[in-house]
This record gives C-alpha cells, structure tokens and sequence, in this order.
C-alpha cells in the first residue's frame, strides 16, 4: 500500500527518517546485519537530492552508518536511464541485500566516458537517490521506496536553476526516458510512500502504523 505524505521538506524527513528507524530497530531485534534498503525516486528536478542529503544528515546524527549511492554517478550518458536503473536492481541492491559489497562504473560526465569503478559497501543503510531507482526489480529488493511527485512546470524550473546551461539541451532528451520509464516500471504506484514537493505546506504528514 502506497501512503502520501504532505508537509515542509524537514517534516517530510522526519517520516522517512522515522520508517527508516523503524527498519533498523527491526533488523536489531532479530540480530539481522543485512542493510537497510532505501530508494529515494521520482523525475527530475522532483527535490531527490534535497530530500536524500538532509535525511542522511538526520540518520547520521541519530548514529547510523549511511552510504549515499547517486545514480547521477551510474547513467552511462544521457540516454542512460535504463541502463542504470537495470543495473542497480538486478545486481547493486540483490547483492547488498545479500551483505556483500557492490560495485559499479561511474560516469565521467566531464569526459563524456566511463570512470573508475566504485565499491559500495553494505554499511547499516545504503541509501540509493536518482530516477529509476524505483523500478519493479528494486522494490522487489529495497525495504524502503519513496517517490517524489511534483508537476512539470514546477521541475523544470529547478533543474535550470540547479544545473542551468549544461542540463538544458537534453532536458526533452533525458525526459522522454522518464516517461518510458514511468510507463513500463509504474515506480509511483509502487512506492512505500509518495512526497507531493511541488510547494510544502505546513499540514504535518502522517502515516499509518
């Protein structure tokens, strides 16, 4: 069952950062030292990378392990969506999952070319921030999946704030694959939890138990 939360960003926080506390008191209780799996989606310019640095500094501060994977740092290029997201759910997370390490090729995107690989471990929570993380094979694998929603006038107006001139030539190019990839995998409807960001208000979420 999917539930929506409404609210400030901070007061959004506060709900995934309490499920995510949550799983953690749960993995303690039957000594399971697997990783909390935690999937932060939606489109971009959506408030991903907002929402995922202010959550990993509240589970910090609360004494837990985090690892942040960007698949900003996975997409093979502009037309690298799915490529990224196939391989975060069908190798990176089952293998996390599994308490083994996972590694990926980063992308250069000053180079336009592939990067060394990086190694993540499968620390207390790995937290995984970027569009297609939220794919059908992740939710099968992640304990945790948000999505965040906001409308299209409203994200592309951050996105060319956040990344200006680089990112404006293949804002229709990088769309079109959101849109393919909202088709097939559905990631919304899946979700654990959906975060309206379009304009927080002052309503404090809640969920059910």
């Amino acid at each position: 069952m999917t539930d929506h939360a409404d609210g400030t960003v901070e007061e959004q926080v506060d709900v995934v950062a309490h499920l995510v506390e949550r799983l953690r008191a749960d993995r303690a209780e039957t000594d399971d030292r697997s990783p909390v799996l935690v999937c932060v989606d939606g489109l971009s310019g959506s408030g991903k990378t907002t929402l995922a640095r202010r959550l990993v500094h509240r589970l910090r501060d609360g004494g837990a392990r985090v690892r942040v994977l960007h698949l900003d740092h996975v997409y093979p290029g502009w037309d690298g969506l799915v490529a990224a997201s196939v391989l975060l759910g069908e190798q990176l997370l089952p293998r996390l999952a599994a308490g083994r390490p996972a590694t990926y090729p980063s992308w250069s995107w000053v180079r336009d070319s592939p990067g060394p690989d990086v190694v993540v471990d499968p620390v207390e929570v790995v937290l995984v921030e970027g569009v297609g993380s939220g794919s059908r094979a992740s939710r099968a694998v992640a304990d945790l999946v948000v999505w965040l929603d906001a409308p299209e006038r409203v994200r592309h107006v951050r996105a060319m704030a956040r990344d200006g001139e680089a990112y404006a030539p293949h804002w229709s190019r990088w769309a079109a694959q959101e849109d393919d990839y909202v088709a097939l995998e559905d990631p919304q409807a899946g979700a654990h939890l959906v975060l309206p960001t379009a304009g927080a208000g002052a309503v404090p979420p809640t969920l059910g138990a």
